[in-house]
């Protein structure tokens, strides 16, 4: 690891050989007339977005209603109980169910029922309790069908789903079984909710053992055993950087010490949305990872804060990076740490990513069931960027890139797309392995039949989304196109990055980004997409925008 440096780093366009790593960056060449055009728009807004992170050094995330409808459970003491409760209300969909996306709503569904039912049966008799009543029984009856094909198909990939969907179908049967609904049947539980070993786990913490690392994230579903768990001690008054988790653990608050500080970190996740809180924070080295590199491979000039680059850098350890206080170490993390680092002109040696190692590719965290494509090809950016910038370094690192590299191609589907599981939508994944196997330079037919997806599903609008044409999507979509090589060969590559970019400009500045990115409920990381938007919009500013057939509009900021 490299020793601190106390002066502002630049993020600087990378000027590199095709395949190759130059010192000050890493990356793909692409045209200066495209950086050149329209750049203090560009830049004024990335200045604002990475001065943020220091403002908001927690993270910018979307409200969660999972992790909502657990507060207005656990914590109707907490500042800010009627905007949650309000917030369930509002954002329930006209079906009775809850989420953006229908193969996404069991788990938001099921902790805005059981919440609405608690706020029901704590009102008194005199009070307005209809309206949550009458929402947690159109939530109650939307969930059957779900949990009834759950068992057949399987529930959605999401953290820890196997032990929340237990948690609170027997938390909602609780609530039944006390007339909070007179009348209405009991849930079923699908296939594979391990009830079981929710039963388990709550036995050990009552016993004063010490839980599993990454099952802190969701130490709720352990119920009443997690409140004041002597096996479990909260990080910068967090557990597991979540706020469910954090006041299952409080239960009724103190005034001093770990209570205190407890109080301030769900304060301060209930603060920035007036009440509602996101699923993950602290998120701050995960969000600065993300927001820096991309910047930067877009080649947008900005000076980073020292204390930003120090930040990353003070989180590498030898057995990797967490994505903030309070969560396990990461893969995924570490790498676009590590690959900022790189591009901030601060690399450093890649030890820490070793311990994911798991045969041919490199896992999340230890012990993960499953693996990820983008972690991988985020694995591959900081190993082939350490590798090239020191030819000298071990021979394992050319041998993990080829292992890695042939995983990821072996992965991509047949209609040239990635997907993942930290991600609903394919043009992330896509985005993520095309880049990093560009990189390796020579022939890369999979990175061409990937720039062939990303072009043949462009919609009519301009965009480009999995479910329909989003500001985040279109922005992924024109990384592909304008950073690979393939990309940049393609015939129809000009007007499809000027209709994309069109499209952005356009929407972008008042886009609402629906959450697809995955943890316990789906989540929006606001700056680090706004990250991804402002890069398209660089690395496409060259482009004719009336080629699209529209007139040029505002950068959005």
């Amino acid at each position: 690891m490299t020793a601190l440096n106390p002066c502002p780093a630049t993020i600087t366009a990378p000027s590199l050989p095709a395949g190759g790593i130059q010192a000050g960056g890493t990356g793909p060449q692409r045209d200066q007339a495209a950086l050149d055009a329209h750049p203090d728009e560009i830049t004024a807004a990335a200045r604002e977005l990475v001065a943020g992170l220091g403002t908001r050094p927690l993270g910018q995330v979307s409200p969660s209603v999972y992790e909502t409808g657990r507060l207005v459970t656990l914590a109707p003491w907490l500042t800010g109980h009627a905007e949650r409760v309000r917030h369930l209300l509002v954002t329930q969909r006209t079906g009775g169910d809850w989420g953006v996306h229908d193969g996404y709503a069991l788990v938001p569904t099921l902790s805005a029922t059981e919440a609405l039912l608690a706020e029901s049966r704590r009102r008194s008799p005199g009070h307005a309790r209809d309206r949550p009543a009458a929402a947690a029984d159109r939530g109650l009856r939307a969930l059957r069908e779900p949990l009834r094909r759950a068992s057949g198909e399987g529930m959605p990939d999401l953290p820890a789903i196997e032990l929340i969907v237990p948690y609170l179908v027997t938390a909602i049967n609780g609530h039944l079984r006390a007339g909070a609904l007179p009348g209405a049947a009991p849930l079923a539980p699908p296939s594979g909710a391990a009830a079981d070993r929710v039963a388990a786990l709550g036995a050990a913490l009552r016993a004063g053992a010490t839980p599993p690392e990454k099952l802190l994230h969701a130490l709720e579903v352990t119920g009443t055993a997690a409140h004041r768990a002597p096996g479990v001690r909260p990080a910068a008054g967090t557990v597991g950087a979540s706020p469910a988790a954090t006041a299952a653990w409080l239960g009724v608050p103190g005034t001093a010490g770990l209570d205190a500080a407890a109080v301030r970190h769900l304060e301060e996740a209930a603060r920035p949305h007036g009440g509602p809180v996101p699923c993950g924070l602290p998120i701050t080295v995960f969000e600065r990872g993300w927001v820096l590199s991309w910047l930067a491979r877009a080649g947008i000039r900005v000076t980073v804060p020292a204390v930003l680059t120090e930040s990353l850098a003070g989180a590498l350890a030898p057995g990797g990076v967490a994505a903030g206080p309070g969560l396990p170490a990461d893969a995924d993390t570490t790498s676009v740490a590590l690959y900022a680092l790189t591009l901030l002109g601060r690399p450093a040696d890649p030890e820490g990513l070793w311990p994911f190692r798991a045969g041919p590719h490199f896992q999340t965290w230890r012990g993960e069931d499953g693996a990820s494509t983008t972690v991988n090809a985020h694995v591959l950016d900081a190993f082939r960027a350490h590798a090239a910038r020191y030819p000298d370094a071990s021979p394992r690192y050319a041998a993990a890139i080829a292992e890695v590299a042939g995983w990821l191609r072996a992965a991509q589907r047949p209609d040239g797309d990635w997907t993942d599981r930290w991600h609903v939508s394919p043009y992330y994944a896509t985005m993520s392995c095309a880049l990093a196997l560009d990189e390796l330079g020579g022939p890369a037919p999979e990175v061409a039949a990937a720039v062939r997806f990303v072009r043949e599903s462009q919609r009519d609008d301009g965009g480009w989304g999995a479910w329909r044409s989003t500001a985040e999507e279109t922005a992924y979509a024109l990384h592909v196109l304008t950073l690979t090589r393939a990309g940049r060969r393609d015939p129809g590559r000009p007007r499809a990055c000027a209709a994309g970019r069109d499209f952005l400009l356009r929407t972008a500045e008042h886009a609402v980004h629906p959450p697809m990115w995955v943890d316990k409920d789906l989540y929006a990381p606001s700056a680090i997409i706004h990250a991804a938007v402002l890069g398209a919009l660089a690395l496409t500013a060259g482009l004719d925008a009336a080629a699209a057939g529209h007139p040029p509009s505002r950068i959005p900021t």
